[in-house]
């Protein structure tokens, strides 16, 4: 060997001498925010203009929705009124839970029944 020549040692170790790339910026994955709907259970205790005027006031319904969830209601004893995130649709369950009674039937002591279900 030469006085001039420099000998350089290889690295042991190649992962010590790769130069870190920025990672490709991994695309952001939409999460889908879980739906629930808002369930209504029939009652014979409450009338058609009772179920159509709750909907309408609570969640904006057109008349005819309204009446047509009203009869689904009766006719299969539950309807689904409204699909939602879960901390809204736990407030129109309560807020179904907490409508009162109807006052134009004399054997109604209360609000209809109202749960939430998961949408998937």
């Amino acid at each position: 060997m030469d006085a001039d020549e420099t000998v350089v040692a290889e690295p042991e170790d190649e992962a010590a001498t790769m130069v870190a790339e920025p990672k490709a910026k991994k695309e952001k994955k939409e999460r889908e925010v879980p739906r629930y709907h808002v369930l209504l259970w029939d009652s014979d205790a409450h009338s058609y203009e009772y179920v159509e005027r709750m909907l309408k006031e609570l969640f904006g319904h057109t008349q005819e929705q309204c009446h047509k969830m009203a009869e689904t209601v009766d006719t299969q004893g539950k309807v689904i009124v409204y699909t939602t995130t879960q901390e809204l649709a736990e407030l129109k369950r309560d807020q179904i839970l907490a409508y009162g009674k109807d006052d134009l039937i004399k054997s109604c002591t209360g609000s209809m029944h109202s749960t939430i279900e998961s949408a998937s």
